[in-house]
């Protein structure tokens, strides 16, 4: 937990007042704690669930909230939730309600309340999939074309598919379910809420359902009208706005696939991605607009040498464009006068509807096909682990790049919610206003975004009441700053989120039917198990506490089963242990189970880092770094969670000529390593530091040991400073 805190039986009138809290304020809050501690001393979690619901405001100071928390849970020992779920509200749940019908059907006697019996269901989820999976199907609305001839088809001979294959024989089109009118969605219903930095004092703009459906029929007759092939990849490199958003579903509604490229890259990462998938359009804008400045994005695709290009212009500005490319006017223009004559455009899909990148061991990344199916294991996540439903807001700050862009769309539209989307900063105050205006009540976040938010008191002032849940991903999560982001919506929970681009979801969540710990999952996903490996490389039992690389159970809805530049089978399940006589699939992480039963998430196995919820390959920064300076033997690059947790950060072990004759300039060396890695590969990434080695320890086949690097760097930051 941190600074030792006093126990809330003696904290006084006088401690509250240390805070910066003024006489008759903290004397108010005193008789209250008081009062608290009388009705529920006795009970650290009954007595924390008060104090949270009905003490602590958003504007006391974040110091007051913490001893509170820590206060109260002085003697508790690990994973001490931050939130309960209330038996009433659970039953109102999606599950909840499900269960409330059903919930005798799935488990017999064993059913007792949506609460209890939530992990017996998910247990459910994994001894019965066909049944969990169609129901969820139902659940979703989901329309098919020609139904499938099963939900799973397990056939052990079969090696390609070690986890089955799912909805075989099935004709549907994700996008058009996105757009179709059922009990979730009628033609006057907000589909998206948006509005631009800068224009934060206007009242957020709307899209109905209706005006997206149109929209991205023109756009799917347009795309028909450019004479390409049914199934032909096309890319999207902009950022995630009400355009990109029209644009993804087009693609998806016309029967091609969508090729995600993030717009952070840079020309070199952008045509690997454009060759690797074989894209023959491209969707971009031509800058793309933070507050006062303009970053260049048409001009990294004209340097990547992409195919056409479809030109959006940022602020309604026209640019001189290369022979052969389109400007967005003239690619609607072809169809608009067709308007009033639009049906729907839809394709029944059977194969892959997207294809996004994960970077490999190998330094190119991996490219991972969605399915027909994966789209609606997102959605389903959604709606069984964030409760996402109708007459929801749903705010991600993301790109479509990333796989959270598609999750996003998926599971917002298919769930009847309105998607929220910013094009601007995320950092700033705009952005907590628009979460407030907007009346977000599912914010997603990852931990440095929340980190900048906490630090720069940029939501100061805000009213995110409406939140109902935080969700978070992409990199390990810090206690103290999520209880920060708690506080902000009046303690509403933080459902932690963690899978990976070629699971289209998550494998370990949290669920607004359990308590909920800082930092911490509470439940491995509908659908998935969870194994964790010990030293023998063989997995240990799945209810006790333990830590090591994690394993995933190969069936999975929705996960890959191709890669296009890989063997699929020798990326996720060549040498892996079998279970039960089912070989189980590689992750990557290395996990730890509890005595309580949560797990926390610490970090990468293999070579692979996670800088802000981007996974790169440590080869692919190392190729990089290695040519910078002359100076420069070899490199390796580590990523290094902060000894106080929190996400990973980029560290470079650096062999240097005549180390033994002089003492290196790291700053030097540590300025260049970043100008050269963000400009050649991503401008997010920045390296922390560099620490001078005189070699890389390496195996007997010399393989560079960054694993043993990994644990070094970690000793050395958790020893005292002097």
């Amino acid at each position: 937990m941190g600074m030792a805190y006093k126990s809330l039986d003696s904290i006084t009138r006088s401690d509250i007042e240390a805070h910066g809290i003024s006489p008759p304020v903290a004397e108010k809050l005193s008789a209250e704690l008081a009062r608290i501690l009388r009705a529920h001393g006795a009970s650290p979690p009954a007595t924390w669930r008060a104090i949270s619901a009905g003490l602590l405001e958003p504007d006391l100071p974040f110091s007051f909230h913490q001893l509170m928390y820590y206060g109260c849970y002085e003697d508790f020992g690990p994973n001490p939730p931050a939130w309960f779920p209330d038996p009433k509200a659970a039953q109102e749940t999606n599950v909840g309600q499900l269960l409330e019908r059903r919930g005798k059907e799935f488990l017999g006697g064993k059913y007792k309340d949506p609460i209890s019996s939530f992990s017996d269901f998910q247990k459910f989820s994994l001894s019965s999939p066909e049944v969990y999976w169609a129901t969820v199907l139902e659940e979703l609305s989901i329309l098919f074309s020609e139904p499938p001839k099963c939900i799973l088809l397990e056939d052990p001979s079969d090696k390609s598919h070690p986890g089955g294959q799912w909805l075989p024989g099935a004709y549907l089109n994700p996008a058009a379910n996105c757009l179709s009118l059922n009990n979730k969605r009628a033609l006057n219903d907000t589909a998206i809420i948006w509005r631009d930095e800068g224009h934060d004092d206007l009242p957020v703009k709307r899209v109905s359902v209706k005006e997206l459906r149109e929209d991205v029929w023109l756009v799917a007759h347009a795309l028909h009208r450019l004479g390409l092939e049914k199934g032909s990849a096309i890319a999207i490199d902009m950022p995630m706005n009400v355009q990109s958003v029209v644009i993804y579903l087009a693609i998806v509604l016309a029967g091609y696939v969508v090729v995600s490229i993030a717009d952070s890259f840079a020309p070199l990462e952008i045509s690997t991605r454009l060759k690797i998938s074989g894209a023959k359009a491209i969707f971009t804008q031509d800058v793309i607009i933070r507050g006062e400045k303009s970053i260049p994005l048409y001009s990294r695709v004209v340097d990547a040498q992409s195919p056409m290009a479809i030109v959006i212009p940022a602020k309604g500005s026209t640019m001189e464009l290369r022979d052969g490319d389109i400007s967005w006017h003239d690619f609607r223009r072809r169809v608009e006068h067709l308007k009033e004559e639009f049906a729907a455009a839809e394709q029944p899909v059977e194969a892959f509807t997207n294809i996004l990148f994960s970077s490999g061991t190998t330094g190119e990344p991996k490219a991972i096909p969605w399915t027909h199916a994966t789209p609606f294991k997102a959605a389903a996540d959604a709606w069984c682990h964030m409760d996402i439903h109708k007459g929801d807001v749903v705010a991600w700050p993301t790109n479509l790049g990333w796989m959270m862009g598609p999750w996003l769309v998926y599971a917002s539209l298919l769930n009847g919610a309105a998607m929220a989307l910013y094009n601007g900063s995320p950092l700033g105050s705009g952005f907590a206003k628009f979460v407030q205006d907007a009346k977000v009540t599912m914010l997603g976040v990852i931990p440095s975004l929340v980190r900048t938010w906490k630090n720069s008191k940029s939501t100061s002032g805000y009213d995110w009441s409406a939140i109902r849940c935080f969700s978070s991903t992409g990199e390990a999560s810090n206690a103290d700053e999520y209880l920060w982001l708690m506080g902000r919506a009046k303690y509403k929970p933080v459902i932690e989120y963690c899978g990976g681009t070629e699971i289209g979801g998550a494998f370990v969540s949290g669920s607004l039917l359990q308590a909920q710990s800082l930092a911490a999952f509470s439940t491995p996903v509908m659908g998935c198990s969870l194994f964790i490996l010990g030293d023998d490389g063989l997995p240990i039992p799945q209810d006790v506490p333990g830590m090591g690389e994690l394993a995933l159970g190969a069936v999975m809805f929705g996960s890959s089963s191709t890669l296009l530049n890989a063997n699929h089978y020798d990326v996720y399940f060549k040498g892996m242990p079998l279970w039960k006589g089912k070989v189980l699939r590689r992750h990557g992480d290395v996990f730890e189970r509890t005595s309580k039963g949560y797990y926390h998430a610490h970090g990468r196995a293999d070579d692979t880092m996670n800088l802000g919820g981007i996974k790169v390959s440590s080869i692919e920064i190392e190729r990089i770094c290695n040519s910078v300076d002359e100076n420069v033997l070899e490199t390796a690059a580590i990523g290094v969670p902060p000894a106080e947790g929190g996400p990973e950060q980029l560290i470079i072990a650096a062999v240097l000529k005549d180390l033994d004759k002089q003492v290196p300039d790291t700053d030097k060396l540590r300025t260049a390593f970043n100008s050269a890695v963000q400009k050649r590969l991503n401008p997010l990434f920045r390296v922390s530091r560099v620490v001078p080695v005189s070699s890389l320890p390496r195996t007997a086949t010399n393989k560079v040991m960054r694993r043993v690097l990994r644990q070094q760097l970690v000793q050395l930051d958790k020893k005292p400073k002097l």
